[in-house]
């Protein structure tokens, strides 16, 4: 075996290592969502239709939110490599407060919205049943931007166990509750929709107050905790995690929206394909969690081998992770394809959703590896701390080339719902392959 291929299982050993409990932690967050999907749907078609259709919002905001924090991963591990713990607890205090001050805005912008929201043109059964969960859910996105900014922190430092267990536990919390409130067992009022949400905003922010307590009292993060949370912020600092944090917020948002104008040109298509597509999203979003845990890591681990110097490691860790997602993603293609309908009946008996949702799952079978391929190549570019020219990438590939391909097969032909997910396709096609040249690129010339 070369030296070559020596380095690159070494740092695939590596990175997996500390993989492995961010995606169990990452799947544990979509367990949350899917467990909601499937106790919903569970009710009837519309509270699912409904859920999906609040679901899409928040996960918007939310993602859009969390690529403006991710410079607490990126250079809290760059600071953690250069062995300067207390620049790594300045940028957790700066991160905690970026996520305050970001996460009050934006819950109250969503409170205020919620008044409005048949401006994006839902279908009316749905409109008549979404107020009072999107609500609970819009409330939820402080806590979670807040456990967001901790558990980045405890991976940079080397602690990753911690938020997979935490997060494990709160999607148990999050089940019990479904069904005690929606249902109405143990005495509770049966609240439908509504519990779902009550359980969601209860799980997070009981997540997001153990992350804290288990960080601050943890001997092995103390040199690198902060040690007095008041005080003023450097203007500097901020704006260094803000060149990082809003390029890849806008990396996020042009993915997000794109699947978030996905589901509203599902909403125009009528309830059931608006329910399928929460369906099919779900399970492609269950399977993207491996990849992006894959990504958080790469994109760490990158970042501690630029602070520590070890310039040789770096294509080893970003070719690595790529070879190990497209594994992976190979794995999920085929059961979509071949599961489909077993897959899709778990959540509701309605028949004429399930055909649909199957319908679905078969495209998303086609671009798992393209989605796989596209955020690891991200996650190592954001290591590197190029973020800018990935961002242009993300805009072409979702705004320009994938939601007009989906709505011109969805309108303008016969495949209707599986016209916006062939769009959304070859936008995830075009995303993986420019991403992933331009890593190849950059990491020729170190």
């Amino acid at each position: 075996m070369s030296v070559k291929h020596r380095l690159l299982l070494h740092e695939l050993r590596a990175t997996l290592t500390l993989a492995f409990p961010i995606i169990v932690g990452q799947v544990s967050q979509m367990l949350m969502g899917l467990t909601d999907s499937v106790m919903i749907g569970r009710v009837g078609v519309v509270p699912l239709a409904a859920s999906a259709f609040a679901g899409t919002i928040f996960n918007f905001v939310y993602i859009t939110a969390l690529g403006l924090l991710i410079a607490v991963s990126v250079l809290g591990s760059r600071a953690h490599g250069a062995r300067q713990p207390r620049e790594c607890a300045e940028y957790l205090r700066h991160g905690m407060a970026l996520a305050l001050g970001l996460g009050i805005g934006v819950v109250g912008t969503l409170l205020g919205f919620a008044a409005h929201l048949h401006w994006l043109g839902p279908p009316t059964e749905v409109l008549a049943e979404v107020n009072p969960f999107f609500c609970l859910i819009a409330v939820s996105l402080l806590p979670v931007l807040v456990f967001q900014v901790l558990k980045q922190f405890s991976e940079a430092v080397g602690h990753p166990w911690a938020p997979m267990a935490i997060l494990l536990a709160g999607v148990a919390l999050n089940a019990l509750l479904n069904w005690v409130l929606i249902y109405g067992h143990l005495g509770a009022p049966a609240l439908g929709l509504t519990g779902s949400g009550l359980a969601t905003l209860i799980a997070r922010l009981a997540s997001a107050v153990v992350l804290w307590w288990w960080l601050g009292r943890h001997p092995g993060v103390r040199a690198e905790w902060p040690e007095k949370w008041r005080g003023a912020l450097s203007v500097g600092r901020l704006g260094g995690m803000l060149r990082i944090g809003v390029p890849a917020a806008g990396q996020w948002l042009f993915e997000a929206g794109a699947f978030s104008a996905a589901a509203l040109m599902m909403g125009w298509l009528g309830t059931v394909p608006l329910a399928a597509h929460q369906i099919a999203l779900g399970c492609a979003s269950f399977a993207f969690m491996f990849p992006l845990g894959l990504s958080i890591a790469t994109s760490v681990r990158l970042s501690r081998a630029l602070g520590g110097g070890q310039r040789d490691a770096v294509r080893a860790i970003g070719f690595g992770s790529l070879g190990a997602g497209l594994v992976v993603m190979t794995g999920f293609a085929l059961l979509f394809a071949l599961g489909g309908r077993w897959i899709a009946t778990g959540f509701t008996p309605d028949a004429e959703v399930v055909t649909l949702a199957t319908k679905l799952l078969v495209v998303a079978a086609m671009f798992q590896l393209f989605d796989g391929a596209q955020v690891i190549g991200s996650g190592a570019l954001r290591g590197l701390s190029d973020v800018r020219v990935p961002t242009a990438i993300t805009f072409v590939a979702y705004w320009v080339v994938s939601l007009p391909t989906g709505y011109l097969l969805a309108f303008r032909t016969s495949l209707g719902s599986v016209g916006v997910w062939s769009g959304l396709a070859v936008g995830l096609c075009c995303a993986a392959v420019l991403l992933g040249w331009r890593f190849h690129r950059l990491t020729l010339r170190r």
